[in-house]
């Protein structure tokens, strides 16, 4: 059988089980579905097809890795701080999949549901693969992040990050070389 490269992303809102501990499943569960329903208009304009929901979670799988996460930003950036939601955050992965009984396994499903847990607040993190195979994601200012080391994979994963402007932290300045020594 010939595996394939694909794309899938992964969203999911930040702070979920506290906030179902502090509001009770019954809110909790009333976001979670208000979630996926403002992300599923957004699927056809980026030729996406969504596989499940997890929770507050949801997959999704791209036909364009460039698409994929143009996205996950219009994700996370038209999603975060909207009326009634938690914020969000995504993670977008290229590589080998395979297809059975309608869901999909391999690694480039766990690696995208793995930066997804690893993205902060109002972030979406794409694999090296999706960054390569989308050469026009410059135009999203990407900052490589990693190599992340993340949970149960073998190798750090090397990620490129889109966070908002206004949640990225300062650029750090090297501190200006002391004076040399005047000779006497």
């Amino acid at each position: 059988m010939v595996v394939a490269n694909h794309t899938f992303l992964f969203a999911d809102l930040v702070g979920y089980t506290a906030f179902t501990a502090a509001v009770g499943d019954d809110r909790a569960a009333d976001m979670a579905l208000e979630f996926h329903e403002r992300v599923r208009p957004l699927l056809d304009e980026h030729v996406a097809s969504e596989i499940k929901t997890m929770g507050d979670a949801i997959m999704l799988r791209c036909h364009c890795p460039e698409r994929a996460m143009r996205l996950a930003v219009a994700i996370v950036r038209g999603l975060e701080g909207g009326d009634r939601l938690l914020p969000v955050r995504a993670g977008v992965c290229t590589g080998t999949a395979v297809a059975r009984n309608g869901d999909w396994y391999g690694t480039a499903v766990n690696v995208a549901a793995r930066l997804c847990a690893a993205a902060g607040e109002g972030e979406a993190l794409a694999c090296a693969g999706t960054r390569a195979a989308a050469p026009e994601l410059g135009t999203l200012d990407l900052s490589e992040r990693g190599p992340l080391r993340l949970k149960n994979l073998a190798e750090p994963v090397i990620a490129y990050a889109w966070t908002p402007r206004f949640l990225r932290p300062a650029p750090r300045r090297r501190p200006a070389p002391a004076p040399l020594p005047v000779p006497a």
